[in-house]
């Protein structure tokens, strides 16, 4: 037996005021559109905007439901309209952002994307051949960069294990 250790470097910033001009725009943009969200049952609204390789903006919310398994997430949301408007143009950056009704001091904390949203952004990277990069944070605060979701998801699984 040998003991193995999973590390990877994050760019950590103390607020959106440290990011460059284009970062900073598309957290903006995560962060309204969380508005948008339909989240009535669990008040956790999710925004995402990402800006494609085609520097085009596209953005997601989460919708829920009250049959559970039928909500979509705000990062699958995005991808689905991505990979409709623009079918195989990668994403270059994506920003989320969250806003959380059911307590209000929650909001400064940086969310990543749920399990299931990690293997759907790992199958998108795999799809279109390139790393998305992800802003992380919430409406205020801290915010945390990381160069692919492959970062977020050690042993992953994808279609080289189904070969």
């Amino acid at each position: 037996m040998s003991k193995q250790v999973f590390e990877f470097e994050y760019e950590q910033y103390d607020d959106i005021e440290e990011l460059n001009m284009s970062d900073a725009a598309l957290l903006h943009k995560a962060r309204k559109v969380a508005l948008n969200a339909y989240a009535p049952y669990s008040h956790f609204y999710v925004g995402a905007a990402a800006q494609l390789t085609n520097n085009e903006i596209v953005t997601g919310t989460n919708q829920e439901n009250a049959s559970y398994p039928v909500g979509i997430c705000a990062e699958r949301s995005l991808l689905s309209t991505a990979a409709t408007l623009f079918p195989e143009v990668p994403v270059e950056t994506m920003a989320i952002s969250y806003i959380n009704k059911a307590v209000s001091d929650y909001d400064y904390r940086p969310i990543s994307p749920c399990g299931m949203c990690r293997q759907a952004l790992l199958e998108y990277e795999n799809r279109t051949d390139y790393p998305i990069r992800f802003i992380l944070s919430g409406q205020d605060g801290p915010v945390i960069i990381v160069n692919s979701i492959k970062k977020l998801l050690p042993f992953s699984f994808d279609g080289n294990s189904l070969k």
